[in-house]
């Protein structure tokens, strides 16, 4: 079985249009999450949120669109991706207190 490609839409977490979609499970599929609810994320936004929480923190806290949007660790970079042109594809880093957590 190949692997899905990728489909151009809008991001659901920062709203930019024409991107490079991907599926973000907003319940981690190893937290239980395989079969419930997806969002359509551009690459930047979804790496940024792996980069930035744990899985336990998006099954418990973050599980919504909404949630994530309100969340004050990823505010000024959707402030800042918003910007960007839809090719970009920004190099993404784990947070410090994300590295010191593992």
């Amino acid at each position: 079985m190949g692997k899905k490609k990728n489909s151009i839409g809008t991001c659901e977490l920062c709203l930019r249009e024409q991107v490079e979609i991907t599926v973000h499970h907003l319940t981690p599929k190893e937290m239980g999450g395989t079969f419930l609810p997806t969002a359509d994320l551009c690459i930047p936004c979804h790496k940024q949120i792996h980069a930035l929480y744990t899985n336990d923190e998006l099954a418990v806290r973050l599980n919504t669109i909404a949630l994530l949007q309100d969340d004050p660790k990823i505010l000024s970079f959707l402030k800042w991706i918003k910007k960007q042109p839809s090719t970009r594809i920004p190099v993404t880093r784990k947070s410090n207190e994300r590295k010191k957590r593992k």
